[in-house]
């Protein structure tokens, strides 16, 4: 079984979306994890709100057309969604040679953004429900290795040689993404149910009410994950003491065990429930975060680093099955979206409050607020009334009804 499902989810189209979706990562922890903040503090002398802005405004622009690419996902082909968004995103990677004003800066960020969602989304619609936790940590494997090779890749050629060798290398990628998506077959291979968009609407808005006590975690989470967004080198350098190379090997470390820990993870939750590896994952990030405030030495930090990976490697499989309860069969698209708009509200304010405290206090107490903020959401899944879901779809409610 466990062969039958890994082979039927790397199919021949499989390989392609997941080989653009690392493409695609690997840029964006590239630029948002270290080129923007570092390149815009150290190069652009630019404050840590003005970064904060332009983290926000790349999220701003990626949740915003989520919703409306998951709709247009149920109605046009794949290939026409994906690369017009990839060929935007290039546009605003290549005009970050121009932004040595903060306005361009933030609105390169922005135009950034633009292109990321679909082939995310178009992921998501291709899991099965049946091995979903499971899937998910292969899935989140990908997307993981290439958020998290891109900032450790960033910072070495930041560190060891110039801004534009660095700018070539994400152009680079970003160009291979979206002629890899002019490959991607123009039929619309979703199966859907075809119903009104109002209906959609409905039905969707039903599943937000049935969820609606998962709605502070899903905020609050992208929230205290968005302002360390552009905190985190600064606090790296000034606060841990660290080296770029140093904290390359944080993230190699944090990254790397969450990839291992994905699948074994993502195995164990389909086994047995996902509340627990919610609550204690969290709980995990959140105490590692505020213990990080203390300024532990180097041998500590990366140790913490590992914790961290580990905790998000329980989390994420277990969430994202949870989520996928609430998509209404047949609205996958629409679906996906709708939940990663809700998600990325945090995600839009998270970097624009982190730089704005940073800036006013110091990216030491973003940390310890972050952290603090994590405890409280695992307070909140001890109380979320797990016993209504055990990982199946929920059934039609009110809305979905004929």
């Amino acid at each position: 079984m466990k062969q039958a499902s890994v082979k039927s989810f790397f199919q021949s189209d499989m390989i392609l979306y997941l080989v653009i979706l690392f493409l695609v990562e690997f840029v964006r922890g590239a630029a948002l994890i270290s080129f923007l903040p570092i390149y815009g503090n150290k190069v652009l002398g630019l404050d840590l709100d003005v970064i904060g802005a332009a983290i926000t405004a790349h999220y701003l622009t990626d949740t915003g057309l989520k919703l409306a690419i998951g709709f247009v996902l149920d109605r046009l082909s794949v290939r026409t969604v994906v690369s017009v968004g990839l060929l935007c995103s290039l546009v605003g990677i290549a005009a970050l040679q121009f932004a040595d004003i903060p306005w361009v800066f933030i609105t390169a960020a922005a135009v950034y953004g633009i292109g990321i969602s679909p082939i995310w989304i178009v992921c998501l619609t291709k899991i099965k429900e049946d091995k979903r936790a499971t899937q998910m940590g292969f899935l989140y494997t990908v997307w993981l290795v290439g958020l998290g090779s891109g900032p450790v890749v960033t910072n070495l050629l930041l560190d060891h040689y110039d801004k534009h060798l660095t700018y070539w290398v994400m152009v680079a990628f970003a160009l291979v993404a979206f002629l890899l998506s002019l490959l991607i077959s123009g039929k619309r291979s979703m199966h859907i149910d075809i119903v009104p968009f109002r209906k959609q609407l409905s039905i969707l808005g039903s599943r937000l009410r049935d969820m609606k006590l998962l709605l502070p975690g899903m905020v609050l989470q992208t929230l205290g994950a968005g302002m360390l967004l552009p905190i985190l080198p600064s606090f790296a350098e000034k606060s841990l003491g660290m080296s770029t190379t140093h904290y390359s090997i944080l993230l190699f470390i944090g990254g790397g065990c969450t990839v291992l820990g994905l699948i074994p993870m993502g195995k164990l939750s389909d086994k047995f429930g996902k509340k627990w590896f919610l609550i204690i994952g969290f709980l995990c990030f959140g105490i590692v975060l505020f213990a990080l405030t203390g300024k532990p030495p180097l041998a500590l930090a990366l140790f913490w680093a590992f914790v961290l990976g580990i905790s998000y490697a329980a989390v994420l499989p277990a969430w994202n099955a949870l989520l996928a309860a609430y998509v209404p069969p047949g609205q996958q698209g629409l679906g996906w979206g709708l939940l990663s708009t809700v998600e990325g509200i945090g995600g839009m304010i998270g970097p624009v409050v982190g730089g704005l405290l940073a800036t006013k206090y110091s990216s030491s107490s973003v940390v310890g607020i972050a952290g603090i903020m994590f405890i409280v959401i695992s307070m909140i899944y001890i109380f979320f009334p797990f016993r209504i879901f055990r990982g199946e779809a929920l059934p039609p409610s009110s809305g979905a009804k004929t």
